[in-house]
């Protein structure tokens, strides 16, 4: 509970005064007042984060953390559990969806064992076992509350692990049978909301199965009455151990302020409940791609998170991530590449001046 503590209180706001520094940098390009969109939302963002105008990324990494769900007994999921398992052999040999995507964007994957149901001997998998699964919370609690808070804390370990080895762009994923329905659960114990918004097909539910999922996840949640106002209370009792391990690692970035890029429904999830647990820390957060799962879509209306890409993916792992790698490099490269007004002979002031009068007559 110490490193949780300790991290929530070092999480302040992101710099307004580099932001505003920034923007004017961006202004100063050659291009009509904010004709690149989300890009320069981007660079603002990141100069916010750093304290810095200038940045460059220079070691990209994705978070996968790895964990079963006890709730998969209850017919919630398409594949079978050891599909966890396999993929953590997968991941880390560089077979599974993520790892081409993150080959192209040049980024390293921290594969964690945070929960996976077998104890599993592969050289690269980070081994952070908090316990062999979650239990099915639709029969007892999915952890114990220390549980839940020791998971929190090993997101937050591997994240200053990878800060402290000079990964300074962080993206976040999961593999483990079964997360979708605890991911929306937590969600539904979060807001309420009708159950048709919240849960989707997952992996590729038959209609029956999903009708299922949605009685499982309703009933669970009556039955163990989560707090909403104590996301630790939530975790526990229907969440998973993945969830809670990338809250930390939100949690960590916002901390050490260092970019973090939130992926589908799961890694969305954990990112509502780091907010829930510290604010501040969704100025933090970098969204990637809106998640076909319909939860994906309360989630933005929620967490104030727009989504940059929207290509019907739903696969996790951190594949949002990596496509969205590029982009936030692109961006930087903004204010360090682009000409500017200088080449008509305007100062900024002046080019600030005349936005500034712009914005007045068509505000965005």
């Amino acid at each position: 509970m110490q490193l949780l503590t300790q991290t929530l209180e070092s999480i302040q706001p992101t710099d307004r005064a580099a932001m505003a520094a920034a923007q004017r940098e961006i202004d100063y390009c050659l291009k009509p007042p904010g004709s690149l969109g989300k890009l320069e939302s981007i660079a603002r963002q990141i100069a916010g984060i750093t304290g810095q105008v200038h940045n460059a990324i220079k070691q990209k990494a994705i978070v996968v953390m790895m964990a079963d769900n006890g709730i998969y007994a209850e017919g919630v999921a398409m594949y079978p559990q050891d599909i966890t398992r396999i993929g953590a052999d997968f991941v880390t040999s560089g077979r599974m969806g993520v790892n081409f995507l993150a080959r192209s964007a040049k980024a390293d994957i921290f594969a964690v064992d945070i929960g996976i149901q077998v104890d599993v001997d592969l050289p690269k998998v980070i081994k952070r076992k908090i316990r062999h699964g979650a239990a099915n919370f639709l029969r007892e609690p999915a952890m114990s509350r220390e549980e839940a808070i020791r998971a929190i804390e090993v997101g937050i370990e591997v994240a200053n692990e990878a800060i402290d080895q000079g990964y300074d762009l962080i993206g976040t994923g999961e593999i483990g049978i079964g997360n979708t329905t605890a991911s929306s659960a937590v969600l539904y114990a979060f807001t309420g909301a009708p159950i048709d918004r919240v849960v989707g097909r997952g992996a590729g539910l038959t209609d029956e199965a999903l009708k299922r999922k949605k009685q499982v996840i309703k009933q669970a949640v009556r039955l163990h009455q989560p707090d909403p106002d104590d996301p630790i209370d939530v975790l526990a009792k229907v969440g998973g151990l993945d969830i809670a391990g990338l809250a930390g690692v939100y949690l960590a970035c916002a901390a050490r302020r260092a970019p973090v890029v939130t992926d589908g429904l799961i890694s969305n999830v954990a990112a509502l409940t780091a907010i829930r647990l510290a604010p501040e820390a969704v100025e933090y957060m970098i969204p990637s791609h809106l998640s076909f799962e319909p939860g994906a879509k309360l989630l933005r209306e929620i967490t104030g998170l727009e989504p940059i890409l929207d290509m019907d993916m739903r696969l996790g792992e951190g594949t949002g991530c990596a496509l969205m790698f590029p982009i936030i490099e692109a961006a930087l490269r903004m204010i360090e590449e682009m000409g500017t007004f200088a080449i008509l002979g305007k100062s900024r002031d002046e080019i600030g001046d005349h936005i500034m009068a712009y914005r007045g007559k068509f505000p965005r």
